[in-house]
């Protein structure tokens, strides 16, 4: 009955709003979304899902269904902290999600999105796949400043509050739906914090090559929904300057004042600097980390990392090569830890010991192809990396072979 509920509320939340903010026999006609031209690509990426759109009603200006489907399976082939050799194969439904964006009262708009599946079936421990409501992902309600106020000298002013994906470091940034590897880097998900959505406080600005962001986060990592203020915040900051039309860098900073039980980021506070340069064909990214973590033991101390990815369209716009090298490293024995998929993941033989994943020096090497049927709406993703974790009871080596399925529309 539980999950009755929470699926009836998910669904009024999505699709609920919008009805009746167009309800009444006075609402104006709506405007007729894009049809299909004959080419499935084009219409896939003409956003299908704007099912109204209509600049002169008062009340209800748009309404846009989303959703992504992300399917991958992997084969793992590695070598414990003890010597012992050991290989499984997953698969997982990784993402499947709906959304919806509602711009309403000429200033405001909503965004919300609902997880629909829940894989558990490679967590350490066993898990089951459950298919139907899973959680929020993010749920936000925004207000353009600018546009109501008419606010001169910026050309973005707004503020936004709810459930928000936590913004640190540029893959992060990046939307799964445009990442380059099938996973991000270990180090850039330490620093994205609980695999929860975080509640926070959100002002966005920007003028001419300069934009920031800051906000004021909640320190709880375990609400379903929009959460509470009760277990310390998270203080944000987030400043991007486009140096030529090549050239871009984004400074991310967190600072984690945590007051409860709760620990929503896992550390005390982080860096990150990044720089993206694209040049046709061709582009990079690279970040540098450093850190503090919140743990007084062997997970404390400092610690630090640097990315680097560049990029190669070998067909363009269809066949994109992809290499990545990260580095992770901490003062102490277990300051950092490797990604969960799918070294940390359930293994066939019990007696596997990747030492949870943790050490304190990792170095992964990525390389991958990403075959482009319809842009980043539809593609088929192919990587191998390899892994060497120092943990204080000994190595630990790993080459995963994924491939990944992913869409949106």
């Amino acid at each position: 009955m539980e999950n009755q509920i929470k699926t009836g509320l998910a669904l009024a939340i999505a699709l609920g709003f919008p009805a009746m903010a167009i309800a009444g026999p006075e609402a104006p006609q709506t405007e007729t979304p894009a049809t299909n031209p004959g080419d499935w690509c084009s219409w896939l990426q003409s956003k299908p899902g704007t099912l109204y759109k209509s600049k002169e009603n008062p009340f209800l200006q748009s309404f846009q269904i989303g959703g992504r489907f992300q399917y991958q399976a992997s084969y793992l082939d590695g070598e414990d902290v003890n010597g012992r050799d050991f290989n499984d194969t997953y698969d997982e439904y990784r993402r499947v999600r709906i959304e919806t964006k509602t711009e309403f009262l000429q200033y405001f708009s909503a965004k919300i999105g609902i997880n629909l599946v829940g894989d558990n079936r490679n967590a350490v421990g066993g898990g089951e796949l459950d298919w139907g409501y899973d959680t929020f992902d993010e749920a936000y309600f925004a207000f353009d400043i600018k546009k109501a106020f008419g606010v001169e000298g910026l050309d973005v002013l707004d503020v936004n509050y709810g459930r928000f994906k936590f913004n640190m470091t540029e893959e992060v940034h990046m939307s799964s739906k445009d990442i380059y590897t099938i996973e991000r880097s270990a180090i850039a998900n330490k620093l994205y914090g609980s695999p929860n959505r975080a509640t926070g406080l959100v002002f966005n600005a920007a003028r001419g090559a300069w934009s920031a962001t800051v906000g004021l986060f909640s320190g709880e990592d375990d609400s379903e929904f929009i959460g509470g203020w009760n277990d310390g915040q998270v203080y944000y900051l987030s400043l991007g300057y486009q140096y030529s039309d090549e050239l871009r860098f984004v400074l991310d900073h967190s600072q984690n004042d945590q007051s409860g039980t709760d620990d929503y980021l896992g550390y005390g506070w982080a860096t990150a600097l990044n720089a993206i340069y694209e040049d046709g064909r061709y582009g990079f990214l690279g970040t540098v980390v450093l850190g503090e973590n919140n743990d007084a033991g062997l997970r404390g101390g400092t610690f630090h990392g640097l990315v680097a990815m560049p990029w190669y369209w070998i067909v363009e716009d269809k066949l994109q090569g992809v290499f990545q090298y990260q580095y992770a490293g901490s003062s102490r024995a277990q300051g950092i830890r490797t990604n969960s998929r799918y070294v940390r993941a359930q293994h066939e033989n019990p007696l596997v010991n990747v030492n949870g994943g943790r050490g304190d020096e990792l170095h992964t090497l990525y390389a991958g192809l990403n075959y482009h049927f319809c842009g980043d709406n539809l593609k088929v993703m192919a990587g191998i990396e390899y892994a060497h974790l120092d943990t204080q009871r000994g190595n630990m080596d790993a080459l995963t072979y994924s491939m990944a399925f992913r869409t949106f529309f």
